[in-house]
C-alpha cells in the first residue's frame, strides 16, 4: 500500500513475500479509490475486511504506519515501509544487517551521516539503530538548513565542513537531497552540494582505509556522489539491495508467524 513512488523499496517487499509464497497485491493509488475522495481510514478498513495478514506501507504522512495499525484488528499486521520524515526501520535493518555483514561487530567504528539529514526517515532510523547496536561515534554532515532539529533530539555533533567530518570514519551514510520535503529557497544547488558534500574519490581518501559508503537510493550521480565511487568496491550501495530481500523476508516471516501463536 504505497502512497509514495518507490523502486527499491515496493520491488524488495513484492520479492521478498513472493520468496516467501505469499500472495502479492499491489494497491495502484493512482488509480484506487482514494482520488475519489476515500479517507485513509476508509481505504485501510476496506482492505483489512478482505482479510490480508500484513499491509506494508509507505505513506507521504509521518505517523502514518502507526494509525493504520490503531485500525486493523489482532490478524493482519501492519509494516512501515517508510512515512513522511519520521521513519523507514527495514533500511535501517538491511543497513546495520550491511554493515555487520563486512565488519563483523560494530565496536570502535565511526559513522558519518551525510546529506539531508532534516528531512530523511532513513537517518533517523538508521541513528537509532546505530545508537543501540553501541556505536558511540556517529557525526552528523550536513548544510545547516537541512539538518536543523536533529542536533538536540540525538545529542550528536553537527558538522558543516564534509573534509573534516569523515576523518578516519569506518561508514560513510549518504543521503539524497529531498527536494520534495524542502521549503522553496532552501534546497542547495546541486552543483554547490557536490562541492562541499559530495564524495568524491580525493574525500574518501581522508576516511579511514576500511571504509565503506552507503546509500538507500535512488543515488544522484554527480549531487551526492561521484560515478566512480558509487561503482567502487567500497560502495556497499547494491550490496545493501540485495541484503533487503532477505532482511524483509524475515520481518514479514517473523510478523505472520507471531500472529499465528
Amino acid at each position: 500500500l504505497f502512497f509514495e513512488n518507490s523502486t527499491r523499496t515496493r520491488t524488495n517487499f513484492e520479492l521478498a513475500a513472493k520468496q516467501l509464497a505469499a500472495n502479492v497485491i499491489n494497491i495502484d493509488i493512482q488509480t484506487s479509490s482514494t482520488n475519489k475522495g476515500e479517507s485513509l481510514a476508509d481505504t485501510v478498513q476496506t482492505l483489512e475486511a478482505m482479510g490480508p495478514r500484513l499491509l506494508v506501507v509507505r505513506h507521504y504522512q509521518s505517523g502514518a504506519s502507526q494509525y493504520i495499525a490503531k485500525l486493523v484488528g489482532k490478524r493482519c499486521g501492519v509494516l512501515n515501509a517508510g512515512d513522511g520524515s519520521f521513519e523507514h526501520p527495514t533500511q535501517a535493518m538491511l543497513d546495520m544487517y550491511t554493515i555487520r555483514e563486512h565488519f563483523g561487530s560494530f565496536n570502535q567504528l565511526k559513522v558519518a551521516v551525510i546529506g539531508d539529514i532534516a528531512h530523511s526517515r532513513v537517518a533517523r532510523s538508521q541513528i537509532n539503530a546505530l545508537q543501540i547496536l553501541g556505536v558511540k561515534d556517529i557525526r552528523l554532515v550536513s548544510p545547516p538548513a537541512l539538518v536543523q532539529g536533529l542536533t538536540k533530539a540525538f545529542n550528536l555533533p553537527v558538522f558543516t565542513d564534509c573534509d573534516a567530518a569523515i576523518e578516519g570514519c569506518n561508514i560513510l551514510s549518504l543521503l539524497r537531497i529531498q527536494n520534495e520535503r524542502i521549503a522553496a529557497g532552501l534546497a542547495p544547488q546541486p552543483d554547490v552540494f557536490f562541492r562541499e558534500y559530495g564524495m568524491t574519490k580525493a574525500r574518501l581518501a581522508r576516511a579511514a582505509p576500511d571504509c565503506i559508503v552507503i546509500h538507500p537510493g535512488p543515488i544522484n550521480r554527480g549531487v551526492e556522489i561521484a560515478d566512480d565511487i558509487a561503482d567502487s568496491k567500497q560502495s556497499m550501495i547494491l550490496k545493501q539491495v540485495r541484503n533487503g530481500v532477505a532482511v524483509r523476508m524475515a520481518i514479514m516471516s517473523m510478523i505472520v508467524g507471531g500472529q499465528d501463536k
